[in-house]
């Protein structure tokens, strides 16, 4: 364990982050490692439970107390090994994981006082890329069979190197221009810069997968085509259909889905500053910018906060999130959300904060939209907006009402399904949700296809998109193994290797205690 009564002596100190006025102004990422002594410090905080429910917080069940130790030990070269061993991409999880582990750490029952799990873990993989610990591992032996990975978000990721690591030829297809999904193009530079993402691009390419970008399975690359060339396939195209909000005006010039606004501005970074993507980038059909403009957020999640800090560093004019729910408690409420569950409370994001600091942020909650006013000319010019009542459907209240000047609006209200056209293809069942149905743990209903991430699970957070990606790898290679009438090869998935043997069985559904999390109270919408 760390420190003896280290929980007692020393004192939480959270992720450090650049100045807010400062950051507000560039696109480099705001988070910041602190010293390794202080970082000793915080390790040595865990105590080791004897349940440790920061495993129970954590879809990944990652090894947290082990390489807490490991970090008050300055064993920083076997705390990344026993990260790898649950999280193929712990910079991601480090950076974009709002730390269900934290909420569900014993600590934690002193509210604030966890252990800084999530702080721990993104330093000890910085340092790994930065001491060249962490280099390709190409399979062992070839099997001889082919699997296509559809969709390069954290579960395809995830899926295509589990199974190329058990020896499998892996094709990665990805529709977009560079590989990485919402991680690369829907989450801003200033979260996660790129390089961050095209370092794990690179190893997957050196470990022998195929990456095929610019490519839309579906269309491009027909059905029978993916069927016949591969013996399997893995589906994880994730939750890509936006959630939309039908009142008048809504088909009004400068009213946009908060992806189409986010993806122009994470290509123009790429642009700017790259990486280059792997093929070119489409043409933009309509350009959707906040500069200069009163720019309106609808959604309060973390999909509307990167909205929030994208409009802020184009110079908009002003910017206000609304949040149809009412205003979370500042603290937990334990008569809703009790220790380890993942608290419904209140949390300032980032953009706002910094909006708030620049004096241009606004962020309201119980507000209901009822009308997008026209300029005259086809382009926003006004919201009509109202209190909302506090119960399902959440209806305007009547006497309300009032008025916002508006040139911008963004509607970041979350997903509702995977895209429906190539699971139609497919012939795949699906839930009543228009998820991809499993018939067996990411299984679906036609022999060979799996699922895995977003497009089975429904929106949800990336450390399950990576604990999904893992464990469909796992079903996949057992099918492979069947059909070559062969036992598994050991790789990846054999306990040897310390991977996920004894724990990739379960089908960790959308059950999970931290897929509770909803829009306004700090949580990921995507």
């Amino acid at each position: 364990m760390g420190k003896l009564g280290g929980f007692l002596q020393i004192e939480r100190h959270g992720v450090r982050q650049r100045d807010l006025v400062e950051r507000a102004h560039d696109f480099h990422e705001f988070l910041l490692t602190r010293p390794v002594p202080e970082l000793r410090e915080q390790g040595a905080r865990c105590m080791d439970c004897g349940v440790p429910f920061c495993h129970n917080g954590c879809p990944l069940g990652n090894l947290i107390p082990d390489w807490n130790d490991l970090v008050y030990r300055d064993r920083f070269a076997d705390a990344i090994a026993q990260l790898h061993a649950t999280n193929n991409f712990p910079e991601f999880t480090g950076r974009l994981c709002p730390a269900p582990c934290e909420a569900a750490c014993v600590l934690e029952i002193r509210e604030g006082d966890a252990v800084t799990i999530k702080q721990i873990e993104n330093a000890i993989v910085n340092r790994a890329w930065e001491e060249g610990w962490i280099t390709p591992q190409p399979p062992r032996r070839e099997t001889g069979q082919a699997v296509a990975v559809v969709g390069s978000g954290p579960a395809g990721m995830a899926a295509a190197q589990q199974l190329r690591r058990a020896g499998h030829r892996v094709t990665l297809f990805e529709r977009d221009e560079a590989i990485g999904g919402l991680v690369r193009f829907g989450v801003p530079d200033f979260k996660i810069e790129k390089l961050v993402v095209q370092r794990r691009v690179e190893q997957l390419i050196a470990e022998g997968l195929e990456i095929r970008c610019g490519v839309e399975v579906g269309s491009d690359v027909s059905v029978e085509e993916l069927r016949g060339d591969f013996d399997a396939v893995v589906l994880a195209t994730g939750s890509r259909v936006p959630r939309d909000l039908p009142v008048p005006g809504r088909e009004l010039d400068g009213v946009h889905f908060a992806m189409d606004y986010l993806y122009q501005r994470n290509r123009w970074v790429a642009r700017e500053f790259g990486p280059a993507p792997i093929t070119e980038q489409p043409a933009i059909e309509r350009e959707i910018t906040a500069a200069g403009k009163d720019v309106v957020v609808i959604g309060g999640g973390d999909t509307g906060a990167d909205c929030v800090g994208n409009s802020l560093r184009e110079g908009a004019r002003s910017i206000v999130q609304l949040e149809l729910l009412s205003e979370p408690p500042t603290h937990r409420p334990d008569d809703r959300t009790p220790w380890p569950q993942w608290p419904l409370k209140y949390r300032l994001s980032y953009a706002m904060e910094e909006a708030k600091k620049l004096g241009l942020g606004e962020q309201d909650y119980s507000v209901a939209t009822t009308t997008f006013s026209d300029d005259g000319s086809g382009a926003v010019a006004g919201l009509r907006i109202a209190q909302a009542e506090a119960e399902p459907p959440f209806a305007p209240i009547a006497g309300t009402e009032r008025e916002l000047p508006v040139q911008l609006v963004l509607l970041a209200m979350g997903f509702l399904h995977p895209e429906q056209e190539l699971l139609d293809q497919l012939g795949v069942a699906k839930d009543p949700r228009g998820n991809i149905k499993s018939i067996e743990p990411y299984t679906t209903s036609v022999e060979g296809v799996f699922a895995a991430g977003d497009a089975r699970r429904g929106q949800s957070l990336i450390v399950w998109a990576i604990n999904e990606g893992r464990q469909c790898a796992r079903m996949v290679d057992r099918y492979l193994a069947r059909r070559r009438g062969g036992a598994e090869i050991p790789g990846p998935f054999a306990p040897e290797d310390g991977g996920l043997a004894g724990h990739a069985d379960a089908d960790t559904g959308p059950e999970g205690p931290p897929q509770h999390v909803g829009p306004g109270v700090g949580a990921p919408d995507g």
